[in-house]
């Protein structure tokens, strides 16, 4: 690769319990020349009491003027990871397409995988140059809150089942799941490794759970992050790019005449049921 055009390496551990853990782990270590991306300061956009979730997307502006200050210029290969399960580093794949930029991979496997293999590591931080980065048409799909009840395609909810099924909530307000979606939960794209499933289980799996291969899936979890994950493993399996929901479940519960489901998915109407 020419000199100036190095991939970009994005370290973007995070942990949704203590904020500051990721930024302290990279601190600590991490692979050689990469930049810190937190998911509440570089990934994420302005919070705003009873209208957002938790992590809503940026605007888009200012995500570009993030990009820029990491350096990263159009047509120039960013490499996310995270601790090892790739649910920020998806998150970062996911907004970096969303720019238009489609030179973006997830390492898999994360650091772990990294640390695993005996590779070196380093606690110097790099100074990045900025860039001139120009957004381009978005190669991701997205909706809104009041367009996914009547959409005619599946829906999909990347929390774990208790979670889904309203048994217990330990970070949103209102327990349970919107109505006709389907349990997917992120976890299980993984070996137990944190390595991603190969293509060909990762489509058994999606088949299984009846998702179409002609028409796109809507993807939420708790705050639209680790949507991002099953849309990568959508998009790795060759199914057609998923639709995210960015403000999710934290978002659709701010508003009491938004209707909520718990249980299991024998209690919906049949064309929301799945397999």
């Amino acid at each position: 690769m020419e000199e100036g055009n190095q991939p970009i390496i994005i370290d973007c551990r995070f942990s949704l319990m203590d904020p500051n853990v990721g930024a302290a782990e990279y601190l600590a270590g991490h692979i050689p020349g990469a930049q810190y991306a937190h998911l509440n300061h570089h990934l994420s956009g302005l919070i705003i009491a009873g209208q957002t979730g938790r992590h809503p997307l940026p605007e888009r502006s200012e995500f570009i003027k993030t990009i820029q200050h990491f350096g990263i210029n159009n047509h120039q290969l960013v490499v996310a990871y995270d601790g090892g399960n790739g649910a920020y580093g998806a998150r970062l794949w996911w907004l970096l397409r969303w720019l238009g930029h489609d030179q973006v991979v997830v390492l898999d496997g994360g650091f772990k995988a990294w640390q695993d293999a005996g590779l070196d590591t380093s606690s110097a931080v790099p100074a990045a140059e900025t860039s001139q980065f120009k957004g381009a048409d978005s190669l991701v799909l997205s909706i809104e809150a009041e367009a996914i009840l009547d959409a005619k395609i599946a829906v999909t909810d990347a929390r774990e089942p208790a979670r889904y099924r309203g048994e217990v909530e330990p970070i949103d307000p209102v327990a349970g799941h919107i109505p006709g979606a389907r349990n997917l939960p992120f976890t299980d794209n993984l070996n137990a490794d944190g390595s991603f499933k190969s293509t060909e289980t990762l489509k058994a799996r999606f088949l299984e759970a009846e998702l179409s291969q002609q028409s796109p899936t809507i993807c939420y979890c708790g705050s639209g992050v680790t949507a991002c994950h099953n849309i990568l493993a959508l998009v790795h399996a060759g199914f057609p790019e998923p639709i995210l929901y960015p403000g999710s479940w934290s978002e659709w519960v701010n508003d009491p005449e938004r209707p909520v489901a718990i249980g299991v998915a024998a209690d919906l109407p049949k064309d929301r049921r799945p397999a």
